[in-house]
């Protein structure tokens, strides 16, 4: 079993910027895949970035490349989303998952373990 927890999330006005992190903690994976998502009201989840804990491989969606930047602490089992430049359709809940297999994915089918999400608002 795996838990995450996300946190960092709050209001900021367009242009500015937050870093989200997500703590895991239980079963040990350093082989696996670690990916951000986000979810606006009346939309379906969307994928933000992945990065694969072992050899810190990343890959951004193309709604934020050259804004957002994933990345990871493995002493810390913390993984980081900093996101820069934000837009007010940056505002979303942002959700943290974790798939076991060391496979990198965008869809949120893929993933085996999600956190309960943190709020994003983007004020303009």
């Amino acid at each position: 079993q795996v838990q995450l927890v996300e946190s960092g999330g709050g209001l900021v006005q367009a242009g500015g910027s937050l870093r989200l992190s997500c703590a895991a903690s239980g079963r040990t994976f350093s082989s696996s895949v670690m990916g951000w998502f986000r979810q606006a009201p009346g939309k379906e989840r969307e994928f933000v970035a992945v990065i694969r804990r072992s050899d810190g491989y990343t890959y951004h969606g193309d709604s934020v490349k050259g804004r957002f930047t994933i990345s990871r602490d493995n002493a810390k089992n913390t993984v980081y989303l900093q996101m820069n430049s934000l837009k007010p359709e940056d505002t979303a809940v942002y959700y943290c998952a974790a798939r076991l297999l060391g496979v990198v994915a965008t869809s949120p089918l893929r993933y085996d373990y999600w956190g309960q999400g943190t709020q994003v608002t983007v004020s303009s």
